[in-house]
């Protein structure tokens, strides 16, 4: 029976360091919160910030190591360029006095989901999937800029909340390759040891067990579908006492299927993990965005934010998300409807005839359940459409009853303007002398020719000269003048015409 010693008596065998000591003149120590195999976490008490924190050094035995200084190290730049929230905040690196380096962290309230898998066994499919695509958004950010995890577990995946209580799962120990002792066996095989190997066995992809240099990040893909399946399943895809016959299982077997294991799984958790768990890492999801996609189907709804920031990265980085599209959820717009403006004053209006407050268009539009908000940016669109339409036909009716009159009023022009003719009165004579006595008319003499007489003009008012200046064409009927009388005939006056006053300026 193994020998349980508290954390603190842990604490001090290993790095002589006990609670309440203070380490770089402004960290208090407060108890232990984890080790691994080559560093342990404190929480301690920042003096001067007046802030708990958590304080992460290397064991004495890692000192040992060349390289593990050089990881620690590069441990705390990686995670220092990877601005997601779901990567743990580095707040400073230093070195103890004894030349030892450490790390200060923030301090997370929660559990690791391994410790979690421990206590509540088997997680739901819907939390799985959500927990899953917030460390791939980690990982996005990661393998965008070249950095591979390598030492994806449970243990590693942290879950806390943020402010408003919503979980928020936060990647542990980035960039850091730790190494595995090849004796151990059992539940030490998840533990990260001293040995030629670097990375957790147990959810090691086939090509870093053969060369852990070699790896790219799809590796961490495969990661990702051993975790998902213990998750699920309550224990790894590949188990063994050794770590040579765990390699042999991971190299030449395929992992149980899980419907064996647990009934009632939907179809995608099958599919996801098989394409997760492929040997050849051409054969799994290219990148973490087309994980995403396919853990969207059983992700909750609000999840789906997720997939979209981690789709959006990639594209970004010049890398191809597949064919695969994200459904659009229900309570979303779709990219036409999304793009139209609705105007604040009709809306205000309606809000005012609806007796509503005057609160803002957003406030109005979250209180109206009743009206989807797909179709909310429609209804002005249909009701100008509907309105065009009537304007629409109002006017082409205007312009064909219109173009009717207008061809009625331009025959009836022409045809006054060509064939009709008026009589105007010829001046009377001056008022004759009474002392000149008047010529006798000789009825031999000739009759003087006949003043031409002006010819009426037509319903526009233009002025006659105009008119016999310019006389339509008339194929068929030709102007006589009648000859000259014989006869002297009296002058007769003739009676007052009863033309308007807008006739009677068009001949003048």
């Amino acid at each position: 029976m193994p020998l349980l010693l508290p954390r603190e008596t842990v604490l001090a065998l290993l790095v002589g360091v006990n609670e309440g000591d203070v380490l770089a003149g402004k960290y208090r120590v407060e108890k232990l919160l984890g080790m691994g195999g080559m560093g342990m976490v404190v929480s301690a008490h920042h003096l001067q910030l007046d802030e708990r924190i958590a304080l992460k050094f290397l064991l004495p035995e890692a000192l040992a190591v060349p390289d593990a200084v050089a990881r620690f190290v590069r441990e705390a730049r990686a995670a220092t360029k990877i601005k997601s929230e779901h990567v743990v905040r580095i707040i400073d690196v230093g070195t103890f006095d004894s030349g030892e380096p450490y790390m200060v962290m923030e301090f997370l309230q929660g559990k690791d989901l391994g410790e979690m898998l421990r206590d509540s066994g088997p997680f739901a499919p819907e939390a799985v999937a959500e927990y899953l695509l917030q460390a791939c958004e980690a990982l996005c950010e990661a393998h965008v800029r070249g950095i591979v995890h390598r030492d994806l577990k449970p243990s590693n995946l942290f879950l806390t909340t943020r402010a408003d209580g919503t979980p928020l799962v936060k990647v542990l120990d980035f960039g850091i390759s730790k190494i595995t002792n090849a004796s151990s066996s059992g539940p030490e095989l998840g533990l990260t040891k001293t040995s030629a190997m670097m990375g957790s066995p147990l959810y090691m992809s086939p090509e870093q067990m053969a060369s852990a240099r070699d790896v790219d990040h799809r590796t961490d893909i495969w990661a990702l579908g051993t975790i998902m399946y213990e998750l699920l399943a309550g224990k790894p895809p590949f188990n063994a006492d050794t770590v040579p016959q765990l390699c042999a299982m991971v190299l030449q077997q395929e992992p149980a299927p899980l419907h064996t294991l647990r009934a009632g799984l939907p179809p995608a958790v099958h599919s996801i993990l098989t394409r997760c768990l492929r040997k050849s890492p051409a054969d799994r999801y290219a990148n973490v965005a087309e994980l995403a996609v396919a853990l969207a189907e059983l992700a909750p709804k609000h999840a789906r934010t997720s997939v979209r920031r981690i789709t959006r990265v990639i594209q970004g980085a010049g890398q191809s998300v597949g064919s695969t599209a994200l459904p659009p959820s229900s309570d979303e717009l779709p990219p036409a409807a999304a793009s139209v403006v609705v105007p604040e004053e009709p809306l205000a209006q309606a809000r005012s005839h609806a007796g509503s407050s005057t609160a803002s268009v957003t406030a109005w539009s979250e209180t109206a359940p009743s009206i989807p908000k797909r179709s909310l940016p429609l209804i002005p669109i249909a009701l100008g459409v509907a309105a065009l339409g009537v304007v629409g036909l109002v006017a082409g009716v205007a312009v064909i009853y219109g173009s009717r009159d207008v061809a009625a009023s331009t025959a009836a022009t022409s045809e006054a303007s060509a064939g009709a003719v008026i009589d105007v009165p010829a001046p009377e004579p001056p008022p004759a002398d009474p002392q000149v006595a008047p010529a006798k008319a000789d009825p031999e003499a000739p009759e003087p020719p006949a003043a031409a007489e002006p010819p009426k003009p037509g319903a526009t008012g233009r002025k006659t000269a105009k008119l016999q200046a310019n006389p339509p064409a008339q194929p068929t009927t030709e102007a006589k003048v009648p000859p000259p009388p014989t006869a002297v005939v009296p002058t007769v006056k003739p009676p007052p015409s009863t033309t308007s006053g807008s006739d009677l300026g068009g001949r003048l």
